[in-house]
Parts: C-alpha cells; structure tokens; sequence
C-alpha cells in the first residue's frame, strides 16, 4: 500500500494541513489542540511505516515542512513558559512542573544519564548543550537530579533565549554557579570544544538533513579525541516530529549505541565516541563501522518482567 494511502500517514497530512494554515504557531488553545494530535498519532511503535523509505515527493516535502513548523512551535511553548516560571519571585525552578512535558523531560533526562553511564568511565566535570533554548530542561535536569557537580554550558544562537534560561537559574544558589550561557552559532563555536568531556546536540539543531550533518562534521573537527557526543533522534511515525540522525551521518565517530524508546518520550538517544585515542587499525575497523552500520548493528528488544517489548536499542561493534 502507498505511503500516502496509509490511513495514519493520511491523519498526518490532515493535520499537517490544519497545523499549516493556522495564522501563528504560539501557544493557544487551538495550536495546543492539533500538536496534541499531532504528537498522539505519531507515538504508536507498532506500525511498518519507515519514513527513509518513503518515495513520494509531496508527503517528504510534508514530512520537512512539518518538522519545521514543529520546531517552530516548540520554541514559542518554551518561550512563552520560560518567561511565566521565570517571573515567579522564588526560585524559578519549583515550578517547573508548569511546563507541559516537564515529565517527558525527566525521562529522556534519566534515559541519557543512564545511557551515558554505560558508556563512560568517570563522571563528566564539563558538559556542552548545543541549542538549549529558552528552557534548557534537559540541563537543569542533568545538573539537579543526576549531575551534582558538574558544570554545563549552554550554547543557543538566541540571544534573548538565554536571557529567559539564564533567570531561571538565576535565583538557584547552585545552578546558578554551574550553568552557564553562550550566546553563539554552533558553526562559530571552535575553541573549547575540546574542553567538555560530553557534548550534547539539541534536536532542534539542524532541522534538515544537510544542516544537522554540518553540525555534526563541525563538532566533529572541534571535540576531543573520545569525548561523547549525544544525538536526538526520532524512529517510525515520530521521524515526522524530529529529523533522524542515521549512524552514516556520524563519520568520525563510534557509534555506540541508538536507542529507541516506545513510551511517551517521543525522541530516540544517538550515542557516539570521537575517534581518536586508539590503534590505528582499531580506528580503522570503527570507521568502517561507522559507514556501514547495517554489516554491524545487533537490534536487541529489550523485555521487561511481562515480556512485553518495551524499547528498542541498536548496539554498534566493531567489524571483525
């Protein structure tokens, strides 16, 4: 059956129709009402539907549209709320729970600490969050629940974005010292990358294809030789949210694992080392890894105690 024939890629279009014409993307009731749709439809796991696999022009010109007006409204919700927890006179921060998906949040936040975890040695002191936006959660999670003692510096290309993030740790005795904002384009960012032990690369950095992978080939030059870089992604209905990050898009990097949730956090977690740092024909074999992922991955379902299948996670090794 023709993807556009599908009766969820249909519901999609519908919406993307309805969510295209609306006169602006701020929040409001009717904005709320079809991106909560929206993001319904597209939660479900249990579908065939691969959107890389998609021929029709007019529903991958959707598709990208679509992604766009997504990000768009997202940072407008992260403006409008920021500015709202930022006034109370208290610590801002007790009243995150405002924030409509402060609790997806605290999952993906708990997801990528315990990712991380897996695959690094020691407690990072550094870490860099590229596009943290208005509402830099993810941070605030990171360094409150997970991370006590490590200090994030928080790069967004908005200058007005960080004043909103910056008040709200403005008023937190700890976050305070240990967030830290830049005002920059990722493209401009060179010196000091090679400083953070971890770099995280927002979702909403690069929201094509060719924008995300520059990004990407930029960090790539300027991270240190085995210093992590996480990735959102997105798997199955979702890739109509959030751009995917293929393993091929990561030259340069081991890709160590991609993993795909398939409950309410609707993003998927890239994880990948810097290369450097090892044998040369370790190097090598990683590479090759990295470009042809498909002679290397191990997809493993992970069950829980009902043997329901919960999640998928792609786990990358090196060629034999």
């Amino acid at each position: 059956m023709a993807c556009e024939n599908n009766l969820v890629v249909k519901q999609i279009i519908d919406l993307y129709s309805q969510i295209s014409n609306l006169e602006s993307l701020k929040p409001s009731k009717n904005v709320d009402t079809l991106f909560g749709q929206l993001v319904s439809t597209c939660l479900p796991t249990d579908t065939d539907i691969d959107v890389t696999k998609i021929h029709d022009e007019k529903v991958k010109d959707m598709r990208s549209h679509l992604i766009k007006l997504c990000g768009e409204a997202e940072g407008y919700l992260e403006q409008h709320f920021s500015t709202i927890i930022g006034s109370f006179e208290d610590n801002p921060l007790n009243h995150l729970h405002i924030f409509p998906y402060y609790n997806n949040y605290l999952k993906l936040s708990k997801l990528e600490f315990d990712l991380l975890a897996e695959h690094t040695s020691h407690v990072p002191t550094k870490i860099a969050f590229i596009g943290s936006g208005p509402m830099p959660l993810t941070s605030i999670v990171l360094a409150k629940f997970h991370l006590p003692n490590t200090t994030i510096h928080n790069f967004d290309i908005d200058s007005e974005a960080n004043i909103l993030a910056s008040n709200l740790v403005s008023r937190d005795l700890d976050l305070s010292e240990r967030m830290i904002f830049h005002t920059t384009d990722v493209l401009n960012a060179k010196e000091g990358l090679d400083q953070y032990d971890v770099v995280f690369l927002a979702a909403l950095v690069g929201m094509d294809k060719e924008s995300k992978v520059k990004a990407i080939e930029h960090l790539e030059k300027h991270m240190a030789p085995g210093a992590v870089l996480m990735l959102r992604s997105a798997h199955g209905l979702r890739a109509f949210l959030y751009p995917i990050v293929d393993s091929c898009d990561l030259k340069g990097f081991e890709v160590l694992t991609i993993y795909h949730p398939s409950d309410d956090v609707v993003n998927s977690v890239v994880i990948a080392r810097k290369l450097g740092g090892l044998s040369e024909a370790h190097s090598s074999q990683i590479e090759r890894c990295v470009v042809m992922p498909c002679n290397c991955s191990k997809i493993h379902a992970i069950m829980n105690s009902r043997g329901i299948k919960k999640n998928m996670i792609e786990e990358f090794t090196a060629i034999e």
